[in-house]
């Protein structure tokens, strides 16, 4: 192909089961360099990747892919293909990219025992040696670490060709992006420079519709009350018109009407009322084509639901297998009824592992915790879609507030196949917050989430009178919900775990 860019002209998608397109009207050019896509949950993002990539068809307009593409998926449930060969490779990109992003000879074999951060870098690493033309990647930082995170966005900086990148990850977005296309469906607007750059130039405009909406509606109500004058005025002069009720010899009543309606004084307010008419109607047109995004309350209720027990679970000191021959050694560690815990440290140091021990440790019952694994494939996500349409009607209504304060459309998500990673973890907190919960454990909580809903998500655990263990990379997170952290630290056999008040 001789174009550079990615094209889309026109670009309409729907899926089977919706009601109406997630996509439509997309028109955009995409050159070299990074692009960010970003948007809420379920708005299109991860479809308008496939499109760029040739993993999806539009059903109606046209997408210009300038050479061989690739799509990074948030899930990595499998091994990419060729990462067996990327790690026997022996040329230059090959060992720069292993280097970079820590890649090691065994991971193909042990891919099942990776962590997801591990699995992310692997995932990545084998998509920049393939060299394509364009490559798309959905969450680049789901589960890695702060080092890991750096070293990435160094390698995706030597990146020549046309990159697409969906990230809730601020800073990555605007280390690389030089334009971001915002969704917001029924429209995609480009806007230039980086995330930060483009969202202040989304809240002017905001802003300015705002105001423009204002107007219009000022216009339009005081049009509309004038119309209402207007209106009992000429229905006044319709009765003084009428000879209903004259008796039919009263001749000199009937000649006064028929005098008024020759001289036309009472026609007067008929002949206003319809030229008034029409500018009502015009306002009403003005004021409907001035949309202006709607805002969905944020936060989420949390009932009051602290449990009475002394502590929620403790665990004596001890130590836990990592796989081999490597341990994890941790301290008496005891959470109370309103403990707020950050859990932190590398990737592969033993996070997940710990979290998988305290869960068969509660001391709360079974209806009484909401634990948010790190990820959820693709099967799990269906049936928990599935079991959530099956709720009794006032369930499902409760569920479907909590996830739209968590910014997401409850209408496309009950009509979607296959919900995306972000959406499933947003009804699992909906499932988990009826509950009345005495205990939340989340694992990387703000992976697969937009912005606007990290932001609601933090709003909702702030007030939550339970407690709360975190595990996660985000440091503006944990630095607001928690109050104590435990911090693994990697050494030569193995991991050790210490207390940070």
């Amino acid at each position: 192909m001789n174009q550079s860019w990615i094209a889309f002209h026109d670009v309409r998608f729907a899926y089977d089961t919706a009601s109406r397109p997630l996509v439509e009207n997309l028109t955009f050019h995409l050159p070299v360099g990074w692009s960010g896509i970003v948007g809420a949950n379920g708005v299109g993002k991860t479809t308008i990747l496939r499109l760029a990539t040739g993993g999806l068809t539009p059903q109606q307009g046209h997408v210009a892919i300038p050479g061989r593409a690739i799509y990074c998926p948030q899930r990595t449930d499998d091994p990419p293909t060729k990462l067996e060969d990327l790690i026997r490779a022996a040329d230059a990109d090959a060992y720069a990219l292993k280097g970079r992003l820590g890649v090691e000879e065994d991971w193909y074999a042990r891919w099942t025992t990776l962590s997801h951060g591990e699995r992310k870098r692997a995932q990545i690493a084998v998509a920049l040696w393939k060299r394509p033309e364009v490559l798309a990647l959905d969450e680049p930082t789901n589960h890695i670490d702060t080092a890991a995170r750096e070293a990435l966005a160094a390698a995706l900086k030597t990146f020549p060709g046309a990159g697409l990148l969906v990230s809730h990850d601020r800073e990555l977005l605007d280390t690389l992006c030089g334009q971001c296309l915002f969704v917001d469906p029924p429209s995609a607007v480009m806007r230039p420079g980086n995330y930060t750059a483009g969202a202040l130039q989304a809240q002017r405009w905001e802003t300015h519709r705002q105001r423009e909406r204002k107007t219009a509606k000022t216009a339009y109500l005081k049009l509309e009350r004038e119309a209402a004058r207007r209106r009992e005025e000429a229905a006044r002069a319709s009765r003084r018109h009428s000879k209903r009720g004259l008796h039919p010899k009263d001749h000199d009543a009937r000649a006064k009407k028929d005098l008024a309606r020759v001289t036309g004084k009472d026609a007067q307010a008929g002949r206003l009322l319809s030229q008034l008419t029409g500018r009502v109607r015009q306002a009403e047109q003005r004021l409907r084509l001035t949309r202006v995004a709607k805002h969905h309350k944020l936060g989420i209720w949390l009932p009051d639901a602290r449990s009475h027990r002394d502590c929620l679970f403790r665990l004596p000191a001890g130590d836990i297998p990592l796989g081999a021959s490597r341990r994890l050694a941790f301290p008496d560690l005891m959470m109370p009824p309103d403990g707020r815990v950050a859990l932190t440290g590398p990737n592969g140091s033993g996070k997940s592992t710990l979290l998988a021990h305290i869960l068969t440790r509660l001391n709360v019952p079974n209806d009484r915790f909401v634990y948010l694994p790190q990820e959820i494939d693709a099967a799990s996500s269906r049936r928990i879609l599935e079991d959530v349409r099956r709720l009794p009607r006032e369930d499902l209504a409760r569920a479907m507030t909590v996830v739209s304060r968590l910014n997401s459309r409850p209408d496309r998500l009950l009509e979607s196949n296959d919900p995306s990673p972000g959406e499933t973890r947003k009804l699992l907190l909906a499932l988990g917050i009826a509950k009345g919960p005495h205990l939340i454990i989340m694992d990387e909580p703000t992976n697969h989430l937009d912005l606007p809903s990290i932001l609601c998500l933090e709003q909702a655990l702030d007030d939550c009178p339970c407690g709360l263990l975190l595990v996660s990379h985000d440091r503006r997170f944990l630095t607001r919900l928690t109050r104590m952290t435990w911090r693994i630290d990697p050494r030569e056999k193995g991991s050790a775990l210490s207390i940070q008040h």
